[in-house]
């Protein structure tokens, strides 16, 4: 009853929607366009989701995460802090510090010396945001940006931070951000996943990336994140084995999907369904991944802009190329993870070489899609998992420190997909340790990224074991403040 009432509301909204525009091939041409999703056949199950049908006009289409593991310093790329240096060596107030819970390698400490950033900071754009010296190329595409300085989360470790982040849990079997937007907006090439995953490392301490990051949870499989490798094989296993051709590949399929036709009859499970997808978007992602993955077609221009690494398979400026080539191509989330920025010692030196592993490239990107008239509807991400303490662990010299992980308050920034562009939002205190104007936790990020998407975070929802799951868990709410 409830599922007849739910589609016959859902035929009255599709004939008003068609009514209002006017009759005749043009409008529902016009409504396709407006509207992708509204001519899918979808299933509908009590209290979910309709998956591919957003729940109101979306500011992005897609989204490009360019996450940063290990947590960069914010203290020495996007929040400026001078009287850190006036202080040098001094101790932390404890009225600063608040009885925060540190972690095991700073918990034993005797004194907690403060330390500025051994770079310089200088104000670009019209919003007059600082930024590092280690950031020359983001400094050049700062009116492009909408830069958070008052991120803050509840993980003092890496492992959960990063899932947290990712799945708005801090354990893991749950489904990812990438994940739940596959479910719940689908996918825009029938020929690509919906939900992509490109790994890099730099020299610097490298924190470990799980496949439960880009995980489905309890979703059915077909949401899952696929991992593309630098390798000869960008996805292990697509190609046909050894002597065997297409026509055979595909009778065999054929044979297959009969098969598991049977078995889902007799069984009922519906991750039966969910192979056969896979299979078949194997099949089809044989003739698209190599044309996607190929760059040696790009011009000079393009190459110049990402820098000569971009045609090194597995670097950083490589993948920031693929991920705009696999966007543009209807890929809905890239997700990239690039390690190396656990910087506990040894900072000035580690954090310098990182930040040229990622700025030109990351600059690029953005620019990138910009002048092909992509960045409006894509939705660009770079930050990590927390931020760094504004005290030196261990041993402070004149030239060496090192930044203990800090939960209380750290910079993200996002550019185009519907974010306000050129401002600086939230701050901290003058000694960069809390967060002092408009605080933006890991599950309000979430909550405005669906929103960006189209997605009510409340009502993106799936039963499983009873309860009612939620990337945001049951907390979040949209900072309005970052939309355009």
């Amino acid at each position: 009853m409830e599922k007849d009432f739910f589609e016959h509301r859902l035929n009255i909204n599709r004939r008003r929607f068609l009514t209002n525009l006017g009759a005749g091939v043009g409008s529902i041409a016009l409504g396709s366009l407006l509207m992708p999703g509204l001519f899918k056949n979808r299933n509908f199950s009590g209290d979910q989701n309709l998956a591919g049908l957003a729940d109101f006009a979306p500011k992005a289409k897609r989204i490009i995460y360019l996450f940063q593991n290990g947590a960069p310093s914010q203290l020495e790329s996007f929040d400026y802090k001078p009287k850190l240096k006036e202080m040098l060596g001094q101790e932390l107030p404890d009225s600063v510090r608040g009885g925060q819970r540190l972690t095991g390698m700073t918990a034993n400490q005797s004194s907690f010396p403060l330390v500025g950033s051994f770079s310089d900071f200088k104000q670009y754009g019209q919003a007059g945001a600082w930024v590092s010296d280690l950031f020359p190329y983001t400094s050049r595409i700062v009116d492009d940006l909408c830069i958070i300085r008052s991120m803050h989360t509840e993980a003092i470790n890496h492992d959960p931070a990063l899932t947290f982040f990712q799945t708005g849990a801090q354990q893991g079997n749950r489904p990812s951000m990438g994940a739940w937007l596959s479910y719940g907006l689908g996918s825009e090439n029938n020929n690509l996943p919906a939900f992509t995953v490109l790994l890099s490392r730099g020299i610097g301490n490298g924190q470990g990336v799980y496949s439960k990051l880009w995980t489905n949870g309890f979703l059915d499989s077909v949401h899952q994140g696929v991992q593309f490798s630098s390798g000869e094989d960008p996805v292990l296993y697509l190609k046909d084995p050894k002597g065997m051709t297409r026509t055979e590949r595909r009778l065999m399929l054929d044979h297959i999907s009969q098969l598991n036709e049977k078995s889902f009859e007799k069984f009922g499970d519906p991750e039966i369904r969910s192979k056969i997808q896979q299979y078949e978007m194997a099949y089809r992602m044989q003739t698209t991944v190599p044309e996607v993955m190929d760059v040696t077609k790009e011009p000079d221009s393009i190459i110049k802009l990402y820098g000569p690494e971009c045609l090194v398979p597995g670097t950083y400026a490589a993948n920031c190329l693929l991920a705009r080539k696999l966007s543009e191509n209807g890929v809905r989330f890239v997700q990239l993870y690039h390690q190396g920025w656990d910087q506990h010692d040894n900072l000035p030196y580690e954090i310098t070489q990182q930040a040229k592993d990622v700025d030109q490239a990351s600059a690029a990107l953005v620019t990138d899609l910009k002048q092909r008239g992509l960045l409006d509807e894509t939705l660009v991400i770079w930050g990590g998992e927390f931020g760094r303490t504004n005290y030196s662990q261990g041993k402070l010299t004149h030239d060496n420190y090192g930044r203990d992980h800090h939960p209380r308050c750290f910079s993200i920034w996002m550019a185009g997909g519907g974010v306000k562009p050129g401002i600086v939002y939230g701050d901290t205190d003058e000694l960069g340790y809390n967060v002092a104007k408009d605080p933006v936790d890991v599950h309000d990020f979430q909550a405005t990224v669906l929103h960006l998407m189209g997605l009510d975070h409340e009502k993106l929802v799936y039963k499983h074991l009873g309860r009612r799951f939620r990337l945001t868990d049951v907390a979040g709410h949209v900072v309005k403040d970052l939309i355009a």
